[in-house]
């Protein structure tokens, strides 16, 4: 680009500077004012030339006046670099005066100024009515000075530039002999700020300390900064080159080890192998500590002869290192509403659980990072736990995996063997994991009350501890792989039927949620929502081709299946349903309605009748209610009486809590024998059998205290027991009724049953809430304070109510 020597604006343009020029002419700005050209993240020291990029209007106008007309301008840094038009309050009051050496405009519109600072200013006052920032400055004049601090200062500033120029491989030789020769404190600090790579609010703040000495400082100690950045960066460098180079080095002798190994006839048939491997250790992008132990372990593998009875075990455990998901995981969504709608359509009620399990959902989405509690889902089988941890799974677009826990007697399993054994193998844990290819996945540890004691091979529910501790599981440590794997981004939800049976420190790690059964007008529900289709499709049928009426349904219900889930009616659906098949298969029928009275041909008879009212005619008999790990069931206390001489004779396969309360029952019942009109001497004369039948099956609990004496006052005052009567609670010997657990599942059992009135202990009313509204409609509830009111309701003759 040509320019003239005694006019700094580029003649490319020279039309379009002229006719600024004469509208700049007219003018009128005082001798004692400077133009202002304000500047985004640059600052300009004395002595500094520094080239100026000007986009804005009021910037180009003002540059092109002070061009023309030969004046200096105002250098000064505005304090927001994202104003587009600012104002003086919008700039620093303190800036460099400056020459402009040259302007020129590019053939595509931009302008450009070149600089050199001289002074610095402050700004007194801006004047109004210009078309640019105008304002009226006072400069300042840098002091002579012989104070030896400053000269101290000066060396030491000389000294660290040389130092820091001589690291800088770019910077050119002419820089260190100019400030070599540098002989003004002052120049020689600005000179070295211009060069300093530092914010420019912290070269604003050396631009404003006029004062000597306190500048010197601020420079040295940003310099001193500077110097020990570009060391490190130095360091890096170095490291990063010596670690090329040693790459290279292991590159090359690996060809030469290659063409040798070529000469000498030994080809390398495992290279291709340890090439895949260490591709495999860059792509599974493994810790630090864990990567560094695999190198070494393929070191070893890469120097063994194939033939070697280790190198099958050690690719083997390079693969499983490989293999695992370090760092892959799925992108958790969860959508509280969509989860909602997945809950309600693969679970027909459990409202309580359901809730809960939004609630949990709910903070994982507010605060992913937090230690969730981990989830243990009790309840009876069939009732739907393993099922809810797939629907939990989905809602947060989580892989699935599951890992039964039934049998497991060997801590091995769970933390795995160590390499040292032929065979050995990574822990369920770890393969789960491995399996599922996602370390964020919901892992389902079923039947965790099933596990095996500790013995010889240790203790799995030990092992466990680990594995659900959020405060230890971040750094799991399988034998087999002896690295650290981090459990905490995994889902973990476990399943019991039986709460009692868990170890008291794994219950102390997980928030129980409760899963009781269902009625039967929800069992007739989940029938129609989910199993009768999920069978259709298990036996090649479809709706068209066969059709389970309502009131077969209800009869396979009532009649053929006792459970607490719906495990068994789905299987006595499938055999119906197999019939149909059997039939259209053979071309018998093209279409097959199954109604009630169809299920004896199918089912034969009828598994499940009511027994009440044969049973408890006699006197001597009571219905009680039990608690079983498969849900509720009825029992019945039969109380006979013979010649004898006192004794209490007990069968049934009867625990010892049960003896117990066989006998507390007898001993009350004696203490009230006059209140209830029976002769004392009778019992001395007599002895008492209590059985309860179904003697292969073991019983035990403290729930029949009120049931076994209700049988011996029925037996000692022969007036019959209600048949559609049940009671369940455990008494004391002052004749109270204690509260007892398992509430639900007994009423459950007691309405499948065709009781009509449950006696319950009045500490349990409050357990009434857990118990669907459907259920407690059909029922009538006795509360009861002590045995006497249980007699009252109990025996058929009223006569026998002690008030």
């Amino acid at each position: 680009m040509d320019t003239k020597t005694n006019d700094p604006i580029s003649t490319d343009h020279a039309q379009d500077s002229q006719a600024a020029a004469a509208d700049q002419t007219e003018l009128n700005i005082p001798d004692d004012a400077l133009i202002i050209i304000p500047v985004r993240n640059l600052v300009v020291f004395p002595q500094m030339v520094a080239p100026i990029g000007i986009g804005r209007e009021s910037s180009i106008k003002a540059a092109q006046n002070a061009a023309r007309s030969g004046r200096q301008v105002g250098i000064v840094l505005q304090r927001d670099a994202d104003n587009n038009e600012p104002m003086g309050v919008d700039l620093h009051r303190v800036g460099t005066l400056a020459s402009i050496l040259r302007y020129v405009t590019t053939p595509d519109g931009q302008h450009h100024l070149i600089c050199q600072g001289e002074q610095r200013f402050v700004i007194k006052e801006y004047l109004p009515d210009y078309p640019f920032l105008v304002a009226r400055v006072e400069t300042y004049e840098e002091p002579e000075t012989t104070d030896p601090e400053i000269e101290a200062r000066m060396l030491q500033l000389k000294t660290r530039t040389a130092d820091i120029l001589r690291m800088l491989p770019q910077a050119p030789p002419e820089l260190a002999n100019t400030a070599a020769g540098i002989t003004s404190p002052a120049v020689l600090a600005d000179f070295v700020s211009g060069l300093m790579d530092i914010k420019p609010a912290e070269k604003q703040d050396i631009l404003e300390t006029f004062d000597l000495l306190p500048r010197l400082d601020k420079v040295l100690g940003f310099l001193v900064h500077f110097a020990e950045v570009l060391r490190i960066s130095q360091d890096i460098d170095k490291q990063t080159k010596e670690r090329f180079e040693d790459r290279q080095r292991e590159v090359l002798l690996r060809e030469q080890l290659k063409t040798i190994q070529q000469e000498l006839g030994e080809t390398e048939s495992n290279a291709a192998e340890i090439a895949e491997i260490e591709a495999n250790i860059e792509k599974a992008q493994m810790p630090e500590e864990v990567e560094k132990i695999a190198r070494k372990e393929l070191r070893r593998l890469s120097n063994m002869p194939d033939a070697s009875a280790e190198y099958s075990s050690l690719r083997t455990y390079l693969d499983w290192l490989t293999e695992l998901p370090w760092n892959i995981t799925t992108d958790e969504r969860i959508d509280i509403s969509e989860a909602r709608e997945t809950l309600d359509a693969d679970h027909f009620g459990l409202e309580k659980i359901k809730r809960r399990i939004l609630e949990y959902l709910a903070v994982r989405k507010l605060n992913p990072e937090g230690r969730s509690p981990i989830l243990c889902f009790v309840g009876p089988p069939g009732v739907g736990k393993t099922s809810l941890g797939q629907s939990i799974a989905k809602a947060t677009g989580r892989k699935f995996a599951r890992l039964g826990l039934g049998g497991v007697h060997d801590e091995a399993e769970i933390r795995g063997h160590r390499r040292t054994y032929i065979g050995a193998l990574p822990g369920n844990i770890i393969q789960a994991i491995h399996k599922a290819g996602s370390r964020n996945c919901v892992l389902m540890l079923d039947e965790v009350d099933k596990l095996g004691g500790g013995g010889v091979h240790g203790d799995p529910a030990a092992a466990l501890l680990e594995v659900l501790d959020p405060e230890q599981n971040s750094a799991f440590r399988d034998n087999y792989l002896a690295v650290p794997f981090d459990l905490s981004k995994v889902m973990f939800i476990t399943t019991a039927n039986v709460l009692d049976a868990i170890p008291g420190p794994l219950r102390d790690r997980m928030e129980v949620i409760q899963l009781l059964g269902y009625t039967e007008s929800e069992k007739m529900e989940i029938a129609r929502r989910y199993l009768v289709q999920r069978q259709l499709e298990a036996n090649g049928l479809t709706s068209e081709q066969c059709e389970l009426t309502d009131a077969a349904l209800r009869a396979i219900i009532h009649f053929y299946t006792r459970e607490a889930g719906v495990r068994n009616l789905e299987r006595e659906i499938g055999s119906v349903f197999r019939h149909a098949a059997m039939r259209i298969a053979e071309g018998t029928d093209k279409r097959v309605t199954v109604d009630e009275g169809d299920l004896h041909s199918i089912l034969g008879a009828r598994k499940y009748e009511s027994e009440l009212a044969m049973r408890t005619s006699l006197a001597g008999v009571a219905t009680g209610l039990a608690w079983t790990p498969v849900g509720g069931d009825i029992l019945f206390i039969e109380a006979s009486r013979a010649p004898g001489n006192g004794r209490l004779i007990l069968t049934g396969q009867l625990g010892d809590v049960m003896k117990e309360s066989a006998q507390a029952a007898l001993t009350l019942l004696k203490g009230k024998a006059k209140s209830l009109g029976i002769e004392p001497e009778s019992f001395e004369k007599q002895d008492i059998h209590v059985h309860v039948p179904a003697g292969a099956i073991p019983k035990d609990g403290p729930s029949a205290g009120t049931a076994m004496f209700v049988a011996l006052a029925s037996l000692m005052t022969e007036r019959p027991v209600r048949y559609d009567l049940a009671m369940t609670g455990e008494i004391s010997l002052r004749g109270l009724v204690l509260p007892v657990g398992g509430i639900k599942e007994k009423v459950l059992a007691a309405l499948q049953a065709g009781i009509r009135t449950v006696l319950l202990p009045a500490r349990n009313e409050k357990d009434l809430e857990d118990i669907p509204e459907e259920a407690r409609q059909q029922l009538q509830f006795v509360f009861l304070e002590n045995v006497e009111q249980a007699l009252a309701v109990a025996l058929e003759e009223a006569a026998a109510s002690v008030s």
